[in-house]
């Protein structure tokens, strides 16, 4: 049996960190065997890669090589971590993965979508996650949120504007495709926030035993 593929998505200082720990959680109680990992990063290649693309710098890094830089890490990361794990029938819980190249390049810089579907097709075949929650806060809320926990990265300097592109991009992929994705309001208090991810994974699960 292979293993399902879950990510987690979403803009700064939705929660991802604390809720991908509850989820960690739900996966043990639940007897199923998972690895953890995360984009851009997840092999010693990919995480230098995330280290290049985060880092302030005082050259402007141009869209198409940070759109490059973020599939080639990928890439890599499919190739060594996540098609072995879900292979071996594991599964993978991923914090962020394609969808946030569309949400933070294709929306975030304006890009569009055509290359990074080529790039996508190029990258992965036909892998797709099973799953994605998109953690959901309003981007004041969020970069607030974001703003108390430590020194900004690159991404994290970029204008209320761009996080705004970023956000409604989340939320139109996942309204064009609510059998994979599902939101989550994560605006409101913690233990209602996870009882929202715990009721989307229980019903997941109980549809893969059902077949």
């Amino acid at each position: 049996m292979r293993g399902k593929f879950i990510t987690i998505e979403g803009t700064e200082g939705v929660g991802k960190t604390t809720n991908i720990a509850f989820i960690k959680q739900w996966l043990d109680d639940n007897g199923i065997s998972f690895i953890n990992t995360r984009e851009p990063g997840g092999t010693p290649l990919a995480e230098e890669i995330r280290q290049v693309l985060l880092s302030n710098r005082d050259e402007k890094v141009c869209s198409k090589a940070e759109l490059l830089m973020m599939f080639a890490g990928r890439a890599q990361h499919i190739d060594q971590v996540i098609e072995p794990q879900l292979a071996q029938g594991n599964w993978v819980l991923c914090d962020r993965f394609t969808d946030a190249t569309y949400a933070y390049q294709g929306a975030g810089r304006e890009m569009g979508d055509d290359l990074i579907k080529d790039l996508e097709t190029m990258v992965q075949g036909d892998m797709r996650p099973d799953l994605t929650l998109i953690l959901d806060v309003p981007v004041e809320l969020g970069l607030e949120r974001a703003g108390k926990r430590s020194e900004p990265d690159r991404f994290e300097l970029e204008k209320t504007d761009f996080f705004n592109r970023v956000r409604h991009a989340y939320l139109s992929i996942a309204t064009n495709n609510p059998q994979r994705y599902k939101i989550i309001d994560a605006s409101q208090a913690l233990e209602h926030v996870q009882l929202q991810i715990a009721d989307t994974l229980n019903s997941f699960l109980q549809k893969d035993h059902n077949g």
